[in-house]
C-alpha cells in the first residue's frame, strides 16, 4: 500500500495521464529482445503488404561537416545533433507519423515541435539515409540526414531551448564526439555505450558511413573498443619542479 501511495504522489512506475498517450506508445520505447529485430528495407519493400499495415516513425540527424580540431588535437569531422529524451534514452528528433501524414510531413512537423527548427530547413526525399522494419514492434522507421552550415548548428541548438517540447519530451541537445582519445575508448567509443532508443545507434552508424564522415574501419574500431581500467593511479608530482629549481639555485 505504501508503494502504491508513493506512486500516486510521485507518478513513478505509472504511465500517468492518458492525455499524454504514454501507455499507448510505450512499447516503442522498449528495447528489442533480438539483435536482428531491425531489418533494413528497400524502397520497393515498402509496397509489401507485410509493411503496409505497420505504424511509421520518422527521425532526422541534423549535421554540419567540421574540420576543426578539438583540444587542438582531435579532428571534429562533423557536428552531429542528437538529444536526451524524456525516457532517459539518447535519440534523434522526430516521432510517430500521424494518420493522413507522409513520413516527411510528420518529420518536418516533429522537428518544429521538438527543436523549434526554422521552416527554412526542410527535410527532402533526397535526405533519406535508410528505412528499417522492427519485426517485434511492427513499425517502419524512416531515417533522414539534413546537412546545414557549421555556423547554423549553434543557432539550431539555441533555438531548440525555445521549442514547445523542451523540458518535457526533449531534455537537451547533445553533440556526438567523433574522435577517440589516448586510451582508445574515451570519445566516440564511449558514446556508443550509452542507451539509445530503438535503432538510433544503428541509424547513427549507418549515416556516418553513407555520408563518408567515418570509414567502416573507424566505426568498427570504435565498436570493438573497451575501457582500460586504472590499476594504480599516481598523481602528477607538483614538487619535482620546485625541488629542481631549489637545487639549481643552490648550485648557482
Amino acid at each position: 500500500m505504501l508503494v502504491n501511495f508513493q506512486s500516486f504522489i510521485s507518478g513513478d512506475r505509472t504511465w500517468g495521464n492518458s492525455a499524454w498517450n504514454l501507455a499507448a506508445t510505450e512499447v516503442y520505447g522498449r528495447p528489442s529482445s533480438s539483435l536482428t529485430d531491425f531489418v533494413e528495407l528497400s524502397e520497393s519493400d515498402l509496397n509489401n503488404e507485410t509493411y503496409k499495415a505497420g505504424y511509421h516513425a520518422s527521425h532526422c540527424m541534423i549535421y554540419a561537416l567540421n574540420n576543426d580540431r578539438i583540444f587542438a588535437t582531435y579532428k571534429a569531422r562533423a557536428n552531429i545533433l542528437m538529444q536526451l529524451r524524456f525516457d532517459g534514452y539518447i535519440g534523434f528528433p522526430g516521432g510517430l507519423v500521424d494518420k493522413g501524414e507522409s513520413p516527411l510531413e510528420a518529420l518536418n512537423r516533429e522537428l518544429q515541435e521538438e527543436i523549434n527548427l526554422n521552416p527554412k530547413y526542410q527535410v527532402k526525399p533526397s535526405d533519406l539515409i535508410c528505412t528499417h522494419w522492427s519485426q517485434s514492434k511492427k513499425i517502419i522507421l524512416h531515417f533522414y540526414a539534413l546537412e546545414v552550415a557549421k555556423d547554423d548548428v549553434i543557432e539550431i541548438e539555441k533555438t531548440a531551448l525555445t521549442s514547445h517540447d523542451y523540458g518535457v519530451e526533449v531534455l537537451g541537445t547533445v553533440r556526438v564526439p567523433l574522435y577517440t582519445m589516448g586510451d582508445g575508448f574515451r570519445g566516440f567509443p564511449c558514446f556508443l555505450t550509452h542507451s539509445f532508443i530503438g535503432n538510433a545507434r544503428t541509424q547513427l552508424i549507418t549515416a556516418l558511413q553513407k555520408l563518408n564522415i567515418m570509414s567502416v574501419e573507424e566505426v568498427n574500431a570504435a565498436l570493438n573498443a573497451r575501457p582500460v581500467p586504472v590499476k594504480v593511479f599516481v598523481p602528477p608530482s607538483t614538487t619535482s619542479s620546485n625541488t629542481s629549481s631549489t637545487v639549481d639555485s643552490a648550485k648557482s
